[in-house]
Parts: structure tokens; sequence; C-alpha cells
């Protein structure tokens, strides 16, 4: 019984078919060329796929939400990113650095700057002036950097006129209108008056998350969660493909 068992093993291994030898380098190249002379052309070594645009990426969402902490940690985590220093003709807070977090100017010289027409998009935003310089978005983009940039719910309105659906919108939220007021009471640079303004403007900018591409929320201690997302984002639009195209 043992010795037929082992019969039929052998010629169950002789029928499988051997698997083939794989071909050398030399054999690989005479084939590539044989094949190229077969369609009668070579074949080129471009990418099939062209690269993607540069992107302009708007974020916003109501103050307190942790625009800022996003931003910086997406410049961390990310290369090929430049985000957009804006100019604003309030007065500098302790700690801000004038060229990193504002271009800080005076009102006239603001003013100045819109007859020239040297902003992309400019408000008044509790009585100071705050806006988006053009040629700072023209010089990195040439340079092939996706554009972050930063600003509120009225701003982010102006920049969708302006940009349309060239540009790539990202609302920015907290998990609760609780943890939102929270923050802004911890951030200590409002009176209780003021704190009441900007917490009435939360409630109507929440209402505006319709409008934008994308929705992010980013809760209190999940911030590098966030920015994956916000990294997701840009990933899944540089792989389209229609891409978006902006000139300023």
């Amino acid at each position: 019984m043992a010795s037929g068992g082992c019969r039929t093993e052998d010629a169950a291994r002789r029928r499988q078919p051997f698997a083939p030898l794989p071909p050398s380098n030399g054999d690989k190249a005479e084939l590539f060329r044989g094949l190229e002379a077969a369609i009668g052309s070579t074949f080129g070594s471009d990418p099939l796929a062209p690269p993607p645009n540069p992107l302009i990426i708007v974020i916003s969402g109501p103050s307190g939400v942790g625009k800022d902490a996003v931003i910086k940690r997406l410049q961390e985590v990310r290369g090929g990113i430049h985000f957009v220093v804006t100019a604003t003709s309030r007065a500098k807070r302790p700690g801000e650095v004038d060229g990193k977090d504002y271009y800080f100017v005076t009102k006239e010289e603001f003013l100045s700057m819109i007859e020239r027409n040297d902003l992309l998009e400019y408000a008044l935003v509790y009585g100071d002036y705050k806006g988006i310089p053009k040629q700072q978005i023209r010089d990195f983009m040439a340079k092939g950097y996706d554009i972050v940039l930063r600003v509120d719910i009225q701003g982010a309105a102006t920049l969708r006129s302006i940009l349309g659906d060239s540009a790539v919108f990202i609302f920015l939220v907290a998990e609760s209108e609780e943890a939102l007021v929270k923050r802004l009471i911890d951030r200590k640079t409002e009176t209780s008056d003021m704190l009441l303004v900007r917490i009435a403007t939360a409630r109507e900018e929440v209402r505006h998350m319709k409008n934008f591409d994308y929705v992010v929320v980013n809760a209190e201690g999940k911030l590098d969660e966030s920015v994956k997302l916000v990294e997701s984002i840009i990933d899944a639009e540089k792989a389209k493909v229609r891409q978006r195209f902006v000139k300023i």
C-alpha cells in the first residue's frame, strides 16, 4: 500500500508544469528592444501623469479653534508648503513676531497697499485691517510650493468669490461650543465684553461651514490627528485627474 501511494505522488509531480526561469538581464534588454521594433517606436521615459499643480489651501474657522496651531504643525511635518504671512494694522500681541505671525503695519500703510492693489483680499475685522499680499503667493507658487492661507470667515467668503473652485477651502472647528468657549477664555486676550462678541460671532460663523469643501474637527489634545486629516485632503487633491488651477 505504501509503495502504491508513493507512485501516485511521483506521477502527480510529473504532471505539474515547471515554472519558467526568469530571463537574464541580457534577455530582458533583447526582449525590450524587440518590443520597440515590433511597435515601431521607442518607449518613453517621461512620467505618464503630469506633476500636480500647486494648491492654494484656505484654512478658516471661528476664533479660538486652533488655526495657528494646525498650520504650525502642518509646516513642521510637511515640506513644500508656504504659509502666507498676512498684513494687519492691529498691534502685536505678547509673543508675536513681525514677519512671522503677521506683517504689522499702520493703518496708513495698509490703506496704501489697498490703493496699489497689492492685496489678494482684505477686510476690516474688529476695527483693524487684515489682508493677503499677492506677491508672496506668486513667488512661492512659481517654485512649486503649495500655499496655505489663514483667514477668518469673512475673508474666506471673499476668497471664494475671487478664486471660486480653483482653491481648496477647509473649515476648522472645535469639537463643541463648550470647548471653543474654554479655549477663548484660556487665551486671556479679550475682555468679558469682547468674549461675548466673539462667542456670538462664532455661532454665526459655524453656519457657513456648508460653503467649504472640507471640515476638520480640531479636538482638544488631538492636534496630530487634525493635521493628518489636512494632509490627507491635500494628497487627495493632488491625486485628482482634473486638477485645480489658480492664477494670481
